[in-house]
């Protein structure tokens, strides 16, 4: 990832200022891109599966292991548009700097594969049996939040467990091997883990929001072409959301092959997640806000934060206009 983020540094990382074309639009042959992805390549593979990549600008696609990682990315300035969990800009905005990032868009999207998971054979039956046990988590992510939630509803606090703060792949390792005793983890992490045998313990299907953030850095905000840029390829991905619904089975294959996981399970986790909650964007609002505030208070309370966060600060209404048009 070092390599990379070096090579996306130099020019690609410099506002475009190209003139306007003859329309008055913005010329957007000179702008790159940086996207943070997690886990995967997701936002390129669905713009590619819909015939949506060919971009009049240039996209480079950088992987990380959580959105928190992201956000450090785009704090160093590596990053022009990052995704996350609405829980990783909590913390960055803690950051010098308020971590140099607006929310400007939210992705609403299933809240399955946010789970606890016990290896095979553990005697684990609850939740309130983790109480004295080491517990792996992956820190300031929607594992973070949903685990702490589901301590209090069985009546535990943070201190009654030896919490492990892991990243995705070492939780994976700790958790096969035995180094800890439960891990809270998402995504792919938590299909790797049932495919050696791991089952789940708890969920944070009904604790979560599904509300994902997208964040890009002032600079590319205020800069007209990259604010351009970024605002087709949202529409972009807003299209190719529809397009997976419309062809489930083609998406499926898609996924279960980064996932290496049998195309009909994630056939299945795909349409339940879209029946749950199906994927799309939606303009920042006062109620994706007070969403953010309600998970900002809770790591106030459980002293995982000094003091009082005032999420408004960091949403932005800057593309609202834009996102408002894209339809479902």
């Amino acid at each position: 990832m070092t390599a990379v983020l070096a090579a996306c540094g130099g020019s690609s990382g410099k506002p475009a200022t190209a003139a306007a074309n003859a329309t008055g639009t913005p010329d957007l042959s000179g702008v790159t891109l940086r996207i943070g992805e997690t886990g995967y390549q997701r936002q390129r593979l669905y713009l590619e599966s819909a015939g949506l990549a060919n971009t009049p600008y240039k996209v480079q696609y950088v992987t990380f292991d959580s959105g928190s990682l992201q956000l450090q990315a785009m704090a160093a300035g590596n990053l022009d548009v990052a995704q996350s969990s609405e829980i990783p800009p909590i913390f960055a905005s803690q950051s010098a700097g308020g971590g140099n990032f607006k929310v400007i868009a939210v992705e609403q999207a299933t809240t399955l594969l946010q789970e606890v998971v016990i290896p095979k054979g553990s005697p684990l039956k609850s939740i309130a049996d983790l109480k004295g046990k080491k517990v792996g988590y992956v820190a300031s992510t929607t594992a973070h939040y949903f685990l702490y939630k589901l301590l209090e509803q069985a009546g535990l606090g943070w201190n009654d467990i030896q919490p492990v703060k892991l990243t995705v792949p070492d939780g994976v390792t700790a958790l096969l091997s035995g180094s800890v005793d439960a891990l809270a983890t998402y995504g792919n992490a938590v299909i790797t883990t049932k495919q050696r045998g791991a089952t789940t313990l708890g969920s944070g299907e009904k604790i979560l929001s599904g509300n994902f953030a997208y964040e890009a850095t002032p600079k590319a905000i205020a800069d007209p072409a990259t604010h351009a840029a970024i605002a087709d390829f949202l529409s972009r991905q807003q299209k190719a959301y529809a397009w997976a619904r419309a062809h489930p089975d083609d998406w499926a294959k898609i996924i279960a092959d980064q996932t290496k996981q049998p195309v009909a399970q994630a056939l299945d986790t795909f349409n339940t997640g879209e029946a749950q909650r199906p994927t799309k964007l939606i303009p920042t609002s006062p109620a994706a806000i007070s969403s953010a505030q309600d998970v900002a208070d809770v790591f106030v309370k459980a002293e995982l934060l000094k003091s009082k966060v005032n999420v408004a600060d960091y949403f932005s209404t800057a593309f609202n206009t834009e996102i408002e048009k894209f339809g479902t």
